[in-house]
């Protein structure tokens, strides 16, 4: 079966877009420069009502937070049994992004492991991070 693809809209375009080139980007609001992932329609750290976010590329360097394994998976394309990672990124406290674990499974995981962004091309136009150990 084929896994589901993201469907950029018009503020996450930016974001798709970067990842098809295998680049990471997050959201900066142009009022505080604060980094946030996914950005909303209110800056979370400014309050601004007006963040005019511009997707800036960061290193993809982090460490792991958390981690679940997926034992049974209700989308299709998904091979059970699969590691999720939460990761706050290098850049900033608290910037946390979701992605698989690749080549790697959870008993080589704890708190605090180095991680680096890769990219898992779902076709031509989308790839979605995901994160590797840092060994």
């Amino acid at each position: 079966m084929t896994r589901p693809v993201p469907v950029p809209d018009d503020v996450s375009a930016p974001f798709w877009a970067a990842t098809a080139r295998h680049v990471l980007t997050v959201a900066r609001c142009s009022q505080c420069t604060t980094l946030t992932l996914p950005p909303d329609v209110i800056c979370a750290a400014c309050g601004s009502t007006d963040p005019q976010y511009v997707f800036t590329p960061v290193s993809g360097r982090g460490v792991v937070r958390s981690w679940t394994v997926v034992r049974q998976s209700f989308l299709p394309g998904f091979a059970v049994p699969f590691v999720l990672v939460d990761i706050e990124l290098d850049e900033q406290d608290d910037l946390r992004l979701i992605g698989r674990l690749l080549g790697a499974d959870e008993t080589e995981l704890c708190i605090g492991a180095a991680v680096s962004v890769t990219f898992e091309d779902v076709n031509a136009e989308i790839a979605v991070p995901a994160f590797e150990l840092v060994r």
